[in-house]
């Protein structure tokens, strides 16, 4: 995800948008959607029988809330005008960028294979 966050770094003023803006966007929209099912099958397959019910209502609750932040923070971006929008615009992919990298390496280091070998 990390890449492909970093295609949004391609679009400047001059971007035309089936060239630079779609590919990005669809890159990202590819990607999360391949990160969305296994996540949420970690995280009910991490839990046993009794707890799948309020795992998944954690997930639920963290997907929204993570939705929510988003959506405040993309004010300070459309906010912006000019030169200021495209700095802002690739700061926040340069976050979303970093953000992949962090949630990658707490999956990496956190995430226990439960599957049982015999």
């Amino acid at each position: 995800m990390c890449c492909r966050f970093l295609l949004i770094l391609r679009i400047g003023p001059e971007a035309r948008y089936w060239t630079s803006v779609l590919p990005a966007l669809l890159a990202i929209a590819f990607g999360m959607a391949g990160a969305v099912a296994p996540l949420t099958t970690a995280v009910l397959a991490s839990v046993d029988a009794r707890h799948t019910g309020s795992a998944s209502g954690l997930n639920s609750a963290d997907a929204r809330a993570g939705g929510l932040v988003a959506t405040a923070l993309l004010g300070g971006v459309l906010g912006a005008v000019g030169p200021h929008l495209m700095k802002q615009f690739h700061a926040a992919a340069i976050v979303g960028a970093l953000a992949s990298v962090g949630a990658a390496a707490a999956a990496f280091l956190l995430v226990k294979d439960t599957s049982d070998p015999g």
